[in-house]
């Protein structure tokens, strides 16, 4: 066989197909939409090794090599790269240069023909058997195509092979698997590769995510705390077996964060998961302590400033929020800044400080939020007394900028015509957002409180029965369609049909116990009235609810009761039109 005699030239020609050898435990990874293809190394690559009896050397066919090289290359360049593929492989096969498998194992990758880098990945491992990349690669490619009969043995091979890494090993072979198809068989493949190293923590903790992803989590927890066991102090371990847990128990998983807590006070990554979880919890003061701990030890991290402050304006502790929430303001991610500049309005609308508040809502620049903040914005608008049109204006422009919130501000726009008495421009508002679109349940059940208000009780039945339609489960709009029966007087045993379809769906919501207890009243069942009235009054103390309330124990000669609980309602309520109306109806 014929040693290569123009190495010079050679290894100029290769330097087109070089590339840097994978990471330790690396996967090559499959072409994306819109990837760029491989790009050549810029720097030389050595000269190839001879090439097997029987196959073509480089400097034998040198023009033949140039050729197929610049063929692969021009074709990868213009997105063919089936043609590159076919161009290297071939190249491979009749060379077995080590440089050439290289890349056409590479190129074959990213062009997602695994059949072919598995060829050339195993011709390579063939040409370099102690090539640690070259079995990489190969293991790679293993991976992709789901050959876990062949893939045990490489990874039992690269294991024993570097022993001083062998935990880093272990964490880099769990997260290659992640990408293995079957995983059932990358479990059953995994117990086996890893016996040999059952006092090794990171074992136990690949099998545990493996038999997780293998649908066994009894296995994944057991193994996930054998994990612990070898390493008591280990977080990443701590937080699997907690995440494991909460599948079935929240609680259990927050009760084990508490313990390791306990048991290593300076974990910074399970405390912060422990707060998270007891946020879930609904243990709100156990929750702050962590966040605050951890706070006080990472004063300026995102992720520990944003929390605290939520969880203490929950708590109605301004005085921790307010300075937290400028601090997120200043430096969170844009999110969470929305979130503060909200937060922010509200605590100044809260005090009455309107300027204030106006330019921290329209901070808000995006999310849940963004719709809220600029219709606080309007109503702030008109009661500082920049007037309807101002208010409306605002909302208008803001409906302009965000589409997504058109519905929210259309509502919002048709509250601020109500609230200034023009109820007609308020209803023909919200019926020409249902001719652009006649299917949006909330302006429909607006509409139809308009509608109420100014007596079209033919848009009142036509607009909530077309919410039932849409959102047969809408308690309130069967509520509002009996009550407006009720009300009235008439079609009583339907509006009672109506409401019990209501109190079905929502039976502790007091205002439809109200309806209930209204509509038995107009039947004449004073008794059943009297006992939703009161459950609906306990429940909330509203003023027209007290107002049914006190006016069926008038009835039932129970007046004193009836007077108190007028008067009660009027302290909390004092400009309540139904309830004043009652108290003159029925004076002392």
């Amino acid at each position: 066989m014929k040693s290569i005699k123009r190495a010079a030239i050679a290894a100029a020609v290769l330097a087109a197909f070089s590339m840097p050898a994978l990471a330790a435990g690396e996967t090559a990874k499959p072409a994306k939409a819109g990837a760029k293809p491989p790009a050549r190394a810029a720097k030389a690559a050595p000269a190839p090794a001879p090439a097997a009896s029987g196959t073509e050397t480089v400097s034998g066919n040198l023009g033949q090599v140039v050729y197929q090289v610049l063929l692969g290359e021009m074709a990868l360049q213009r997105g063919n790269t089936d043609l590159a593929v076919s161009a290297y492989a071939d190249l491979a096969f009749r060379t077995r240069d080590p440089k050439v498998l290289e890349r056409a194992t590479e190129l074959a990758t990213f062009g997602r023909r695994f059949d072919v880098a598995y060829d050339t990945s195993r011709l390579w491992l063939d040409v370099e058997p102690d090539s640690m990349t070259a079995r990489q690669t190969l293991v790679a490619v293993l991976i992709l195509q789901g050959r876990a009969e062949e893939l045990g043995p490489q990874l039992g091979y690269l294991l024993e092979r570097d022993k001083a890494h062998l935990a880093d090993n272990l964490m880099r072979m769990n997260r290659m698997l992640a990408r293995y198809p079957d995983k059932i068989a990358a479990y059953q493949m995994l117990q086996k590769v890893l016996a040999p190293y059952d006092g090794i923590a990171e074992s136990h903790y690949a099998l545990a995510t493996a038999a997780y992803h293998a649908g066994d989590p009894q296995a994944a927890l057991l193994e996930a705390r054998k994990a612990l066991q070898l390493r008591p102090d280990w977080e990443q371990a701590a937080l699997l077996e907690a995440q494991l847990l909460a599948r079935e128990s929240p609680a259990a998983a927050a009760a084990a964060l508490e313990r390791f807590v306990a048991a290593n006070p300076d974990s910074r990554d399970v405390r912060l998961q422990l707060a998270r979880a007891l946020v879930a919890e609904k243990r709100y003061d156990d929750a702050r302590k962590h966040f605050s701990r951890l706070l006080a030890e990472h004063p300026d991290s995102p992720e520990l400033v944003y929390p605290v402050a939520v969880l203490a304006l929950q708590q109605n502790d301004i005085a921790t929020a307010e300075p937290l929430l400028h601090k997120v303001l200043a430096n969170g991610e844009p999110t969470e800044k929305s979130v503060a500049a909200f937060y922010l309005g509200q605590l100044n609308e809260d005090r009455g400080a309107y300027a204030d508040a106006i330019g921290f809502y329209r901070q808000v620049a995006g999310g849940e939020q963004y719709a809220p903040a600029q219709i606080r914005v309007a109503q702030l608008l008109v009661k500082q007394g920049g007037g309807l049109s101002m208010g409306v204006a605002h909302l208008e422009e803001s409906a302009r900028r965000y589409p997504p919130g058109e519905v929210q501000f259309s509502l919002a726009e048709a509250q601020l015509l109500r609230d200034a008495g023009r109820e007609s421009d308020a209803l023909a508002l919200l019926e020409k957002s249902l001719e652009q679109q006649p299917n949006q349940p909330e302006v429909l059940y607006d509409a139809a409180m308009l509608a109420e208000r100014l007596g079209r009780m033919d848009l009142v039945e036509s607009n909530l029965r077309r919410v039932i339609l849409l959102r047969p489960d809408n308690a309130h709009a069967y509520n509002a369609l009996g009550y407006s029966f009720a009300d009235r007087g008439i079609r009583l045993d339907e509006a009672r049909e109506l409401i019990a379809k209501a109190l079905a769906l929502a039976p502790e919501d007091p205002f439809i116990l109200d309806s209930m207890g209204w509509v038995m009243f107009k039947l004449g069942d004073q008794p059943a009235a009297l006992d939703y009235l009161q459950r609906a009054y306990r429940i909330k103390p509203d003023a027209e609810i007290a107002a049914h309330l006190g006016e069926v124990l008038w009835l039932l000669e129970r007046r004193d009761e009836a007077q108190r609980t007028w008067a009660e309602a009027a302290g909390r309520h004092p400009g309540n039109e139904v309830l004043n109306a009652v108290r003159k109806k029925y004076p002392r």
